[in-house]
């Protein structure tokens, strides 16, 4: 299991979507509830709109900017990048060390199946994806 699909990941997932409305202290408030670092903003058809994570919060906090009233579609990443089931976890990585990011939505069609992060992937996963970086970097 070295390399797993995407799908395998995030097949019992119930992913925390939130509107673009809400506010930020509503996502941060569900975020502790069901301690996860991201919340999907969605439309009413889990169509994904947005990334909102802890990073965003901090940077909403550090402008002075109302947890209360500050709204998700301010404060979130719009349109972010998106991986489809399919793909291998060793693609899901890349992704994520190529964009800086520790969240990756999983998407089929424009609609919200999962997300994936940094910590769903296994050993063997990681090894081999710390390998082929390691690899790349002797190369270049």
């Amino acid at each position: 299991m070295s390399n797993r699909n995407v799908s395998f990941i995030v097949k019992d997932q119930n992913p925390l979507m939130l509107r673009p409305a809400d506010t930020v202290q509503t996502a941060c408030r569900k975020m502790c509830e069901r301690n996860v670092g991201a919340v999907l903003v969605t439309d009413a058809h889990a169509h994904l709109k947005g990334v909102f994570t802890g990073r965003d919060a901090v940077q909403i906090i550090a402008r002075g900017g109302n947890p209360a009233s500050v709204r998700l579609a301010e404060a979130m990443t719009p349109h972010p990048d998106t991986i489809a089931p399919e793909r291998t976890a060793i693609e899901a990585l890349h992704m994520m060390c190529d964009g800086g990011y520790r969240h990756l939505p999983v998407v089929v069609e424009g609609k919200v199946v999962g997300i994936v992060s940094r910590s769903d992937f296994k050993g063997l996963e990681l090894d081999r994806f710390e390998d082929e970086q390691s690899l790349w970097e002797r190369i270049c």
